[in-house]
């Protein structure tokens, strides 16, 4: 006779038949109880919320009901029935319970309730068994199938683009370098310098910053296709918006121009934070209740709202003429801050927001110059608590324009001439974005802190997991 097999929770506490055994494999949240039955709350992870086991203590071994502890792990078979008390729906009547692995309540971290984010943070190991590091972990797995599934659904391909890169397709020079050198004693060069033709790849490599650039190389093929994957900066930034590595989604589409990438943009983000509100509701109420009371309300609003779209130049004018107190003065040429943007989103339009035609000295190489000489056709999508979410453009597809831009950032030729090349054979207009995926799930959580939406935060003096 077969054993019976583990039913998710998820399944159990949506179940239409009753009086029927169950077996059911979790990790005990809590235990009460008096003198004859034993109350356990049990999650496996499935759902946010548990399911109550009802053990009669005179039908089991006394030692192996105090082996069971907040944070041991169980496996209960029963009978699964309607719940005669308040708090739940239905309930297991235990006829046998095992203990795989016990959890001393003296030493257990996760005792006791009421931990701050900060200590979390301390305990990553352990911390995805907490309420709010399961709804965030669910809700990043659903955004992340549904990131895949709105491509899919709209003829893009999928292109897997290096993690190693000769190139910085940003321009900011933070990356890590990738290196077999010895680093007490690497080869040196006639001038002193290190010699990295004696490297790895004969070359200066690093851990990417983006993959947006062999993105552009396949859509000048395929026509749509994203990226999905790690990128790194090395930033020495401990603020509540930063990582160290964190994923990213940059689609890519040749023949579009900033009116297709806007278009795209906004039609990708409404699709997401919709998915989210259908398929993640028990999460996303947790979390209203917990760290954001307005939660759902801001992302309706995002769904419901067409986006703003304005130039650069018109938000400068607004923000200048607004009279509220920045901390960082407005002037035209000048990155916008996060308050500036929150204050155009959430004060002024009171809806989503897409930038353009950002001044080009703020804005990468690759972005198409303007008619006007002084901007670019860049575009930032502002969203409510959280400024920047998306930044794109359309690409610069003209090989002498790109090559003067590219000299004038002082750009070496060598690293991105296969980039110039695609200018020279069959070039054409094409545009994209990038997506952070920490971002926008900071944003459909409601989590004040990048370092709690990803599972194992790297940041500045932090690699422990």
């Amino acid at each position: 006779m077969h054993p019976l097999k583990r039913t998710p929770i998820k399944d159990l506490l949506h179940a239409k038949e009753f009086n029927i055994e169950v077996n059911v494999k979790g990790w005990v949240r809590t235990k009460r109880g008096n003198k004859s039955l034993a109350f356990i709350n049990l999650n496996d992870g499935s759902i946010i919320h548990g399911i109550q086991v009802v053990a009669e203590l005179a039908n089991f071994d006394e030692n192996i009901i105090k082996l069971i502890t907040t944070g041991s792990c169980i496996s209960v078979t029963g009978t699964l029935v309607q719940s005669q008390g308040q708090g739940q729906a239905v309930e297991i009547q235990a006829k046998n319970i095992e203990v795989y692995g016990t959890a001393d309540a003296e030493v257990y971290p996760l005792q006791k309730k009421g931990h701050t984010l900060e200590f979390l943070r301390e305990i990553a190991h352990l911390r995805p068994r907490t309420n709010t590091f399961g709804a965030v972990l669910r809700i990043r797995h659903a955004m992340s199938y549904a990131i895949h599934k709105y491509f899919n659904d709209n003829g893009f391909y999928n292109i897997h683009s290096p993690i190693i890169t000769g190139s910085d397709a940003e321009g900011a020079g933070a990356m890590f370098r990738v290196t077999t050198l010895d680093a007490m004693n690497p080869p040196k060069t006639k001038e002193g310098g290190i010699d990295y033709a004696e490297d790895f790849f004969g070359k200066e490599t690093n851990l990417t910053v983006s993959g947006q650039l062999e993105a552009e190389l396949a859509a000048l093929a395929l026509t749509k296709v994203y990226t999905f994957g790690p990128t790194f900066r090395a930033e020495n930034s401990n603020t509540a918006r930063h990582l160290a590595e964190f994923w990213m989604i940059e689609p890519e589409v040749a023949f579009n121009d900033l009116n297709d990438n806007m278009d795209l943009a906004e039609d990708f983000l409404k699709y997401l934070i919709n998915y989210a509100l259908t398929h993640c509701m028990d999460d996303l109420e947790f979390l209203e209740k917990m760290y954001e009371n307005e939660l759902l309300s801001r992302l309706r609003f995002v769904v419901n709202e067409n986006f703003e779209r304005l130039h650069y130049t018109q938000a400068v004018e607004i923000l200048k003429e607004c009279g509220h107190p920045f901390e960082f003065p407005v002037d035209w040429g000048a990155d916008l801050q996060s308050e500036h943007e929150r204050y155009l989103v959430e004060k002024h339009f009171k809806r989503p927001v897409i930038l353009t035609h950002y001044p080009k000295q703020i804005k990468a190489f690759y972005m198409k110059q303007s008619e006007d000489g002084k901007t670019v056709k860049a575009m930032d999508v502002l969203f409510p608590g959280i400024g920047e979410i998306i930044g794109g453009s359309q690409r610069e597809e003209d090989h002498d324009k790109l090559l003067t831009r590219i000299r004038e950032m002082g750009i070496h030729e060598k690293d991105v001439w296969w980039y110039l090349e695609t200018r020279k054979y069959g070039t054409c207009p094409h545009a994209g974005f990038g997506l952070g995926f920490e971002r926008l799930i900071l944003f459909v959580t409601g989590m004040g802190n990048i370092r709690d939406v990803i599972p194992f935060p790297r940041t500045p003096k932090n690699a422990e997991f």
